[in-house]
Order: structure tokens, then C-alpha cells, then sequence
């Protein structure tokens, strides 16, 4: 079974037991968190599409960690004009392990 879930304007396909890196999201680590915003879902042929959403669906997920992702260097640069400035980005993110999908 596998569900698209919409979370800090990104979709993801997810199934029970797997491991996905998302924007960030409030709670500790360890703690239970439940998303709501399913587009569709299903399980072979058995598949149902939201309208925008499916009423009464859930995803419920553990959260493993909250972390930062790899630096990112902006370098920005104009010829002849003696302009370089460097820059760097870490995006934080939540990783969550799916627990169980109810549609």
C-alpha cells in the first residue's frame, strides 16, 4: 500500500516502513506525528484519488531526526567589477519513518 502525501509544498509516494527526509517539521525526536494532506492512495488496481485531498486519511509517522542537510555554496560573482561574495546553506530537515497509512 503506498500513499502521496503533501507536506512544506513537496509531494511524496510513501509506503509503510520507509525512511523520508522532509521539510522541516515541528516535534522532538521520537515523538508520533500524523499528515493529513493524502492526494491518493492505494494498493495495486485499488487506488483512490483525493479531490484535492482524501477525507479521512491518514499517514501516521515516527520522527527519527532533526537534522541539516548538506552545505550548499553560493558563490555569486561579476567580471570586472571586483564583486565576489561566498555563501553557504545548510537546509534543515525532519526525517520520518512511516508507521502505518490509513486511507
Amino acid at each position: 500500500m503506498y500513499a502521496v502525501v503533501e507536506t512544506g509544498g513537496k509531494q511524496y509516494r510513501v509506503t509503510a516502513g520507509q525512511t523520508v527526509r522532509v521539510e522541516k517539521l515541528l516535534g522532538e525526536p521520537g515523538s508520533s506525528i500524523s499528515l493529513e494532506k493524502i492526494l491518493s492512495g492505494g494498493a495495486g488496481s485499488d487506488t483512490r484519488v483525493g479531490d484535492p485531498y482524501l477525507a479521512g486519511a491518514r499517514v501516521e509517522a515516527e520522527i527519527l531526526a532533526q537534522d541539516k542537510g548538506r552545505k550548499v555554496t553560493v558563490f555569486k560573482y561579476k567580471k570586472r567589477k571586483r564583486y565576489r561574495i561566498k555563501n553557504g546553506h545548510r537546509q534543515p530537515y525532519t526525517a520520518l519513518r512511516i508507521k502505518s497509512i490509513n486511507l
